[in-house]
């Protein structure tokens, strides 16, 4: 009997990563979801001891990790003028040390396998830009880049690395917006609507799976026409 793969997911106790959890355990894995705090895996993500933990805690649990999704990420918005040092250098080490961190320890146990799956998630803001988010759009345009530079050197093992920009998607962060603000951003997006949580999932699920074994060092847009 083939044994179940193991993924490990970043950022899952809300929102899109509990949905990416859901997901994958629907399809058959064995689901390791980290978070801040309230999970089995709990561990901050930005502080490479506590991954090496994570990681330890994870593999001793289930034999291995086929596959790593990096979602863990968070927001402190606000102009480049008035952006305190804090507020950059706080979403560096969330949203783009924590993929350092994790794709290097992961990928040390993929390597030895001769195979696995690492799905970052990035965004529109580190394509294009954004105003008010210059510490996000960097730690995200940054996450491409690992994404390219890590497909390289992992493929003659096998391993795959591909990153998804999601636009707007449907979390309580985007429910705590004004009535003018959602207006303003869906009069932007081609089909006028947020992306649920799930459909980010799908292509998480996609590129998790043996159909998705020729793919990697690519960075797949999922925003409903936003940047058209």
């Amino acid at each position: 009997m083939e044994m179940k793969k193991t993924a490990l997911i970043t950022g899952a106790g809300q929102g899109i990563g509990a949905a990416i959890a859901a997901r994958l355990e629907a399809n058959g894995f064995n689901v390791a979801i980290n978070d801040i705090k309230g999970v089995e895996f709990a561990a901050d993500v930005s502080d490479y001891a506590a991954c090496e933990a994570l990681v330890k805690a994870v593999k001793e649990k289930h034999g291995t990790i086929d596959v790593l999704v990096n979602n863990a990420g968070i927001t402190r918005d606000g102009l480049l003028a008035r952006m305190s040092e804090e507020q950059y250098d706080s979403v560096i080490r969330v949203n783009q040390k924590s993929v350092f961190n994790l794709t290097k320890l992961v990928g040390s146990i993929m390597t030895k396998q001769r195979s696995g799956r690492i799905i970052n998630l990035s965004s529109v803001a580190g394509v294009h830009g954004n105003a008010g988010q210059f510490n996000y759009s960097a730690s995200k345009a940054a996450v491409i880049g690992m994404t390219l530079s890590a497909a390289k050197e992992f493929a003659s093992r096998s391993i795959t690395v591909n990153a998804i920009a999601p636009g707007f998607v449907q979390t309580p962060m985007t429910d705590e917006l004004t009535e003018e603000q959602k207006a303003a951003i869906l009069s932007r997006i081609g089909l006028k609507r947020y992306a649920q949580p799930e459909e980010i999932a799908a292509l998480v699920a996609f590129l998790a799976s043996d159909d998705a074994a020729y793919i990697t060092g690519q960075v797949i847009e999922i925003s409903g026409g936003l940047t058209l």
